[in-house]
């Protein structure tokens, strides 16, 4: 005997309570299980009306589970892709800017934690932040501030 399949709203409910998704994502998925007389926008506009999806929750997220790796530029990129709104994008933006410097500082620590030894290895290093969204200005903060480091083989 087969088990009874779980109905769209309790999919819904059992994706949120795991973690925080977007809209859009929620939608997506959620679009895969609709069935002919299911209104999966309609569910969405109940299940924001009744709190359990939050765009601002779900960025908030977002940005908490990310910043300790990567940089502004891509995590404000994931967020577009998500479909967040810019208003809510470029009040994200400020927020994150404040520390981005602290964080590819951080970031090339862990990676790294020694001063280059030449240019390839330096650009090397660059490549690395870069990747990860640093915008330039924190990628040579994080440079400057490994050149002014104290070399853990020395005493």
């Amino acid at each position: 005997m087969r088990a009874p399949s779980i109905s769209l709203k309790g999919r819904a409910l059992r994706y949120l309570s795991a973690r925080e998704h977007s809209r859009l994502e929620l939608g997506r998925k959620l679009a895969r299980y609709a069935q002919e007389g299911d209104d999966v926008e309609a569910l969405l506009d109940a299940l924001e009306a009744a709190k359990f999806l939050s765009e601002s929750r779900f960025s908030e997220s977002l940005v908490n589970r990310r910043a300790a790796r990567y940089g502004n530029q891509r995590i404000l990129s994931e967020l577009q892709s998500h479909g967040i709104d810019p208003d809510t994008l470029s009040s994200i933006k400020s927020g994150l800017t404040q520390d981005e410097n602290a964080r590819a500082c951080e970031v090339w620590r862990r990676k790294f934690n020694r001063k280059a030894q030449d240019a390839n290895e330096r650009a090397k290093q660059m490549r690395f932040l870069q990747q990860r969204g640093f915008s330039h200005r924190a990628i040579q903060a994080a440079m400057r501030a490994a050149g002014t480091a104290e070399d853990p083989g020395t005493d």
